[in-house]
Parts: structure tokens; sequence; C-alpha cells
């Protein structure tokens, strides 16, 4: 082997550095520094051009949607709007007006090479492309099927004594409504807007996923926190929100909220881990222990205190659970098993049990009889309901009052099971009672309201619900 001098391989060194440095032209160390950019949203990794036109035209027309679904999991993952809102087989809710958008020069990507089907809505079917297991326990679920609930207990619908706005805008707000294209291919404005939990749609889908996951962001984290339920359970009848925050749960969550994991990936919002204390979420629907996450959220109840006498769920006549209190009791005991011990758990479970007892009991089967004798005799009318004041008496004593006593005692918020329940319920009792013996002892018919006020409701039961009657 050929030695190579030293001073050869000095020379052969500065060469190679020359070489090296005029590659590069050296212009300052500072001036090499790799600066930020300006931040932007790229569209890239296999959009198509047409998912891609629909990005470009609603971050220009609609920038609260475009930043609402720009800082989702689905923008993440890539999912845009066309995986969401393409029209598929059999949808009838074609967006007419928006194809009006691809012959239009004046906006972004306005060209009819970009021209596809969209649907209006935005349904449990087509979410249950990716989410199958989700919208099948959905579909079973109170929620999906409160409209049908809803008109088979409600005597404001029933009996016509509200008009079809006030419905509207308040019943089917949270019952929703059953939507309906016109023949010009719009939504029906008397069925539209609506987020309804119960809202049956064009596509024969029922409910609104959006109405806890809202748009566009469609967020876990939103739906695990009480707020997501407070829009619909709140109010003198089902007043699940305030006691929720007048129990020990809802005073933990508002004190430690902030260091509540509520983005943590489905099926992994664990007790202890990433809350403190459960929300609405963390008992009625999400996994913990071995209890499954669900979308159903008619289980893990053990008594229908929404109805007007207390019922095991598989015997509420409107919609029965398709399993037993027992079996629903067990999850909800393992719910509470991973903060709380088993004898507090049973105390818990003695003390509603009790208040379930004395409610159907004491007062709500004794006010029933009351009311049968006054319709046998003639007493009241049964034309309408809520023209005479002993029917208003009554509905108050179970919808409002009753409910508060039961859902107060279930969830732990003692003011509301006395105050506001139990004691409530005894004034409207004797209130009730004392006006009903006046009637019974003398055979004076009731007192009926001659004009009772918007008594304009439609009372035809919905057919796309109960079919032609």
């Amino acid at each position: 082997m050929t030695k190579v001098p030293a001073k050869t391989k000095t020379l052969l060194g500065v060469a190679i550095l020359i070489g090296l440095l005029g590659l590069v032209p050296f212009t300052g160390i500072a001036e090499q520094i790799n600066y930020p950019k300006v931040k932007e949203y790229r569209i890239e990794r296999s959009i198509p051009p047409e998912a891609a036109a629909c990005i470009d035209c609603h971050r220009a027309t609609t920038p609260g949607v475009f930043a609402d679904w720009a800082k989702s999991r689905h923008a993440n993952a890539n999912i845009t709007c066309l995986d969401c809102h393409l029209v598929q087989p059999g949808d009838t809710d074609i967006a007419k007006d928006h194809e009006k958008y691809y012959s239009r020069s004046d906006m972004p990507s306005g060209e009819a090479k970009y021209k596809m089907p969209i649907a209006s809505i935005v349904t449990p079917k087509d979410c249950s492309r990716c989410h199958p297991d989700e919208v099948t326990q959905y579909s079973r679920s109170k929620h999906a099927n409160t409209i049908e609930i809803m008109w088979k207990l409600d005597p404001w619908l029933n009996k016509g004594m509200n008009s079809d706005n006030e419905r509207k805008t308040g019943c089917f707000n949270c019952h929703g409504t059953v939507i309906k294209i016109d023949e010009n291919g719009k939504i029906d404005p008397n069925t539209w807007p609506n987020a309804g939990v119960g809202r049956l749609n064009a596509d024969g889908s029922k409910g609104a996923c959006t109405s806890c996951h809202t748009r566009h962001r469609f967020s876990v984290g939103e739906a695990r926190k009480p707020e997501a339920c407070d829009q619909c359970h709140l109010g003198p009848d089902h007043p699940q929100i305030e006691i929720y925050e007048e129990s020990k749960h809802g005073t933990i969550y508002h004190a430690y909220q902030d260091e509540y994991n509520f983005d943590s990936a489905g099926g992994t919002w664990t007790a202890g881990v990433d809350y403190r204390a459960p929300t609405c979420a963390g008992c009625h629907m999400s996994g913990s222990g071995k209890v499954m996450t669900t979308h159903d959220v008619t289980e893990r109840l053990s008594w229908e205190t929404q109805a007007p006498l207390t019922v095991r769920p598989e015997n509420f006549k409107p919609f029965p659970a398709q399993s037993t209190w027992q079996e629903e009791r067990a999850k909800m005991k393992a719910i509470c098993q991973q903060c709380h011990g088993n004898s507090w758990i049973d105390d818990f479970y003695d003390g509603f049990d009790k208040a379930v007892e004395e409610y159907n009991e004491v007062y709500y089967k004794p006010a029933k009889k009351i009311l049968d004798d006054l319709y046998a005799k003639g007493l009241l009318d049964k034309t309408k309901f809520f023209d005479e004041h002993l029917e208003l008496q009554f509905y108050e004593l179970w919808h409002h009052e009753g409910r508060r006593a039961r859902m107060g005692a279930m969830m732990m918020a003692p003011d509301y099971a006395w105050w506001h329940g139990f004691y409530e319920v005894k004034n409207r009792f004797n209130q009730y009672k004392e006006e009903a013996d006046h009637l019974l002892k003398t055979g004076e018919k009731a007192y009926v309201y001659p004009d009772f006020p918007n008594a304009t409701g439609d009372t035809t039961r919905p057919e796309a619900i109960f079919g032609k009657e």
C-alpha cells in the first residue's frame, strides 16, 4: 500500500473544504437559521379535488363552519365535507339550491367539474358508515324514539291544547320533528331548523348526532360535559342539570373541571385518571370498569322516573326496555363502584327505592283514583285537557313536582328531593284533594275555562311514526 505524504494530506483536506464552501456561499451564520413559516391550512394527502373545492369554498363563505371543522378530529383524519354530505342511495334531501354554486364564477371553486350531489341534512345513517355500533345503540334508545314516546304520553299534543308553532319552537326543538321535503326539494320550514334527539329524517333514520356532538367539530369531549345535556334536561319538569349542579358530583365537577381530560379517546375515559367525579355521560353513557360505552341512554336505568306512575323500564308501555331492571341496575352499580363502596351504593338505592314507593302509593295512585272518579261521575269533562283546573293540578303533580322529587332522590340533590319535590307534591296534593272532595260531595261540575288560548294544534299522530290510524 502506497503511503501518502503528510503535506499531500493537508492540501487534499483544504481542497475538500474549499469545495464544500463553494456549494454553500458563506453569507454569515445568522442567515442560515430556518425561520418559521406563516401558518396555513394546506389540503394534502389524498383528498379528492371535489372535497378540496368544498373546503376552499366554505373557508371563504362560512369561515365559522370551516374553522370548527379544521379543529376537529375529522379534519385530522382527512374526513371532509364530502364524506358526510355526499348523497347516499335512498336519500331524498338533496340540496338543490347548493347545485347553483357550481356555476358561479364569483365563488371559490365554483366550477361545474366539482359538482356533487349534496345532502341537506347529515343523519345517523350517514354517520353509521364510520360509527355503526354507536348508531345501532342510539337507534334503540329513548332519545331516538322520543317523538313516539311524547305522542303516547303528552296531553298537550293529543288534545291539541297548544299551537303547532308553540310545539315547533318548544317541544320539537328537543324531541325532534318529522322532517319533510316540499315539492321544490326544499326542507319544509315547519319542520326545520331542528336538532332534536328524536328527529325523524327524510332518509328514515332517527335522531341527530349533532344534538350532543355539535357541528362542525363533533367533539367527544363536548358530549362528555354536562353542558351538552342542559339544553333539554332542565326546567320545572325535568331539571336534571340543576339537580346535577346541586349534587356533590356537580360540585366537584365545577371545582376541578380544569383538571379533567375530556379529550381522551373513545372508550378510554377513566374515573380517577381522566376525571374526579362523573358528569351525565360518565354515569349514563361512558364506559367504566367492565361496563362498555353505550349510546343507548335507556341502559343503566332501574326506574322510569319520567312516567306518571313510576315503573320498571321494561314495563314502560310507551317504550319498554329490552332488558330487565336488575341487569341495568347491576351496570349502574358497577359504574358507582369505580369510586364508591358497596355499602354506600346499596344504602343510596335503598333511599331511592323508598322515595319511588312513597310517590307511587301516597301521592300518585290516590290522585289518579280521584281523577278517574270525577270523570266517571261526569264532574270533569274528558273532551279537552287543561281546560279545567283539576286536570292541570293533576298534571303538575306528576309532571312537575313528582318528577323533581323522584329525580332529586335519584341524583342525590336534597333540595330538589324535598323543597322542590315532595314538599311541593304535598301542597299540590292537598289543594287538588280539597277541590276534588268538594265536587264529589256536592255533585257540582268543575268550572271549564271557556276560552283556552291558542289550542289549535293538530291532533293527528305522525303517520311516519305510527302508520295510518
